[in-house]
């Protein structure tokens, strides 16, 4: 008998739930369960058996490079087929993000992504919070950063990507208000990015004294 993934790992226990099965159905690089279940409703009463299939990527980052000398942030663009398939551009302005390995500190992951998919370093970090990204159906939670980066010149600030996966990824240094104002006019169609951005709106003047110092 194969051993599970390790990515796909049992559930936790948790009150008024019940596990009648739990069966990976597909163990590539992203496991897939297939759960059933029974839960306690809110009132008390048994809930029926429930049948969902569990996408397990596990742990991510994204990092959104700000320059405050210059007030000045960095944005990427990549293809994604998802996107395609929703009925979206296919081509995203995203924030550097990438998986977690196996141990691997957040912030040292937001510092290998930011360097593989930009070329860019940051001196310094502060989280914008932790989120599930899709919790209907995936296990993966997102930690994200704001990193203080020095930036090119306004403008496209090369391509990068790993070779090995067949990245192909744009940089584009902007002003802090440009790209505000994409996530305020709708122009920013990912999560990740928006929730990025909306937190960095609401703080930036106040960041701004001790970024610059």
């Amino acid at each position: 008998m194969n051993a599970r993934p390790p990515k796909a790992k049992p559930l936790p226990a948790h009150p008024g739930l019940t596990v009648l099965s739990d069966e990976v159905v597909w163990d590539g690089r992203f496991p897939l369960q297939r759960i059933r279940f029974r839960r306690r409703r809110f009132d008390g009463t048994e809930g029926g058996v429930q049948t969902w299939e569990l996408w397990r990527r596990g742990g991510a980052v994204a990092v959104l490079p700000w320059d405050p000398w210059t007030d000045r942030v960095a944005l990427i663009e990549q293809f994604r087929l998802p996107a395609l398939a929703a009925g979206l551009e296919p081509v995203m302005a995203e924030c550097p993000a990438g998986l977690l390995e196996q141990g691997e500190d957040p912030e040292d992951a937001a510092r290998r992504e930011l360097a593989e998919e930009t070329g860019l370093a940051a001196d310094r970090f502060a989280p914008m919070g932790r989120y599930i990204l899709t919790q209907g159906g995936c296990d993966e939670v997102i930690t994200l950063f704001l990193g203080r980066t020095r930036l090119p010149e306004p403008g496209h600030g090369g391509n990068h990507g790993l070779d090995h996966e067949h990245e192909d990824i744009r940089v584009t240094v902007m002003d802090a208000a440009e790209a505000i104002a994409m996530l305020d006019d709708n122009r920013i169609d990912n999560a990740t990015a928006a929730i990025s951005l909306g937190w960095f709106a609401r703080r930036r003047a106040s960041l701004l004294p001790d970024w610059t110092t």
